[in-house]
């Protein structure tokens, strides 16, 4: 169960980094990409975040993530320097895929009659 200042850093962090990862595409890579931030876990002790993305298109998400990863203290760095004035510890940061939009569209699909069904 998630206490209440889990919540406010969980808010705090989605907010600030999803405008560092917005920024930091359209700086480096320019492609076609849209990312989202559709979740921000948070350990009860402070010191891990849990981020979660949505990638369109899916197919670049494994590229996404690598260059996420390879670019992690950068991105934590400036994640730093927004929440220094909240924040005494900043957590470290761990990407993770939201594929419950590809889920959906599996359901989706199953339940017009096309597809694989989702049941078996």
């Amino acid at each position: 169960m998630e206490s209440q200042r889990q919540k406010k850093i969980s808010a705090l962090i989605q907010k600030d980094i999803s405008t560092i990862i917005q920024d930091f595409f359209r700086n480096k890579t320019r492609t076609n990409l849209i990312i989202s931030v559709t979740k921000v876990d948070v350990s009860s002790d402070l010191s891990i975040s849990k981020i979660y993305l949505s990638v369109f298109p899916s197919a670049n998400f494994s590229k996404v993530i690598d260059v996420l990863n390879k670019s992690k203290s950068e991105i934590r760095k400036k994640l730093s320097f927004l929440l220094k004035h909240q924040l005494r510890i900043i957590p470290d940061i761990l990407f993770f895929t939201d594929d419950s939009l590809d889920y959906i569209d599996k359901i989706d699909e199953a339940l017009k009659g096309g597809g694989e069904n989702p049941i078996k």
